[in-house]
């Protein structure tokens, strides 16, 4: 029961937190989501509902450069290969979306990630 009110807590604050980030076609939005074993993250257009990019602990090409890391350092990797499929795309500047979760640890970790490879936000 206890995980389910956890989960729960975090999809409101992350519906709250939604109500004021917004991502156009100017400034798209940078979603992470963590799981326990992995991180994800995207980064969407809201006008047009479309993922533009995105990059994660299990994707074919990252996998295996992730393999064997700390949670906190797969995590930094997963933010520069966003931020330099970002790059790759035309898109330099986002909205940061923490998707509910604390800004620690490994959410804090692919935002430094990001950073590094060249977004702003």
């Amino acid at each position: 029961m206890a995980g389910k009110n956890r989960s729960l807590a975090r999809e409101r604050r992350h519906t709250r937190v939604r109500k004021h980030v917004f991502g156009g076609p100017q400034r798209p939005r940078l979603n992470v989501f963590k799981s326990l074993s992995g991180i994800y993250a995207q980064i969407i257009d809201d006008m047009d509902g479309n993922t533009l990019v995105s990059a994660s602990t299990v994707d074919k090409e990252l996998r295996e450069k992730t393999k064997g890391m700390k949670k906190t350092e797969q995590a930094k990797t997963i933010g520069k290969a966003v931020a330099e499929r970002a790059k790759s795309k035309g898109i330099s500047s986002v909205v940061f979306d923490r998707g509910g979760f604390r800004y620690t640890g490994r959410v804090k970790a692919l935002a430094d990630g990001a950073r590094e490879g060249g977004l702003e936000f």
